[in-house]
């Protein structure tokens, strides 16, 4: 497969004030170097400052058109399949079929948080995998009946369809065996946070590529992708207290439970040093790097597309 590199849409304001002209720039740069794709987080309560995944995305649609938009991923149990499925299905029509549906459990253990939303995390599984069918349905038949354990529908229609066909191509996170082997069964590609570590991905791939085996699936119908944040400078020191400042604020319960959080996960330093580890990740079997700047986005994508990318070609 060939390797394709996205950058992020930018979503999370520290300081609680959005930048939208900020967002519009980045993402006319990112499509005029000539990135992949385009990509959002999702978070609806939390602390964190960032914007409402879809609805960042139906901006951007507006903003393109070329670059295809993505999030990775959607905590899709605490969500309504059928909403989930319209509101994605318009966006793949606002974008002319540009959309990547990322979804996850997320942390099926954290019972408050999806007490939020009305949810029983023992439910989380059972709550996606009959999503996906529903989803899949609707999008794909003229009309869905369906009896399930959560959602009964009776000759539902969802038109428009959307553009892609058969459907928006669904990418699943996750990190369990199971949620791996229910990536090689039901997806159509496979995402990897930011916060797991180059090492856990290739952990990752060594299950989901036995599990194609198993399945006698051919490896070049799942796509793998991993977000990697990243700080290009070459003033090393200075990029690792940025980096430490930033997650410090932004996953202050990552680094208390490991100090060495923004060692295992980020790369910074000279474009060479960040092209030498990101060309690691697509030893390991990335087809999609994420590549994740979180401040100075025009300097850091600029230097990525000029610098970093084509090295990393280079090394592979």
């Amino acid at each position: 497969m060939s390797l394709d590199f996205g950058f992020p849409i930018p979503q999370v304001f520290l300081d609680g004030r959005p930048d939208l002209e900020l967002v519009r720039r980045t993402l006319a740069l990112g499509e005029r170097l000539g990135f992949h794709s385009a990509w959002v987080q999702d978070q609806v309560a939390g602390d964190v400052p960032l914007h409402e995944s879809l609805t960042l995305l139906s901006y951007a649609a507006a903003l393109t058109t070329r670059v295809r938009l993505g999030v990775s991923v959607l905590v899709f149990p605490i969500r309504n399949p059928v909403h989930v499925a319209k509101v994605v299905s318009t966006l793949d029509n606002l974008s002319a079929g540009r959309m990547i549906l990322g979804i996850g459990l997320g942390h099926v253990m954290a019972a408050d948080f999806f007490r939020t939303y009305g949810v029983d995390n023992r439910e989380a599984v059972r709550r996606f995998n009959e999503g996906v069918r529903v989803m899949k349905s609707l999008w794909t038949e003229p009309a869905t009946s369906f009896d399930g354990e959560f959602f009964q529908l009776r000759r539902t229609g969802m038109w428009p369809k959307p553009v892609q066909k058969p459907h928006v191509p669904l990418w699943f996170g996750g990190q369990h065996p199971g949620a791996l082997r229910r990536a090689v069964r039901y997806a159509d590609g496979y995402t990897c946070a930011g916060p797991n570590t180059t090492a856990e991905f290739a952990g990752f791939v060594s299950h989901i590529r036995r599990f194609l085996g198993e399945e006698r699936r051919d490896p070049a119908t799942l796509p793998l992708s991993k977000r990697v944040y990243l700080a290009i400078d070459d003033d090393s020191d200075r990029a690792k207290r940025r980096l430490d400042e930033f997650f410090g604020s932004r996953y202050p319960w990552q680094i208390r439970r490991n100090p060495d959080f923004v060692a295992d996960i980020c790369l910074w330093g000279s474009a060479s040093r960040v092209a030498e580890g990101l060309a690691r990740v697509a030893r390991i079997g990335a087809t999609t790097i994420i590549t994740n700047p979180l401040w100075d986005f025009d300097e850091q994508l600029e230097a990525l597309a000029a610098e970093v990318i084509p090295a990393v070609h280079s090394l592979l």
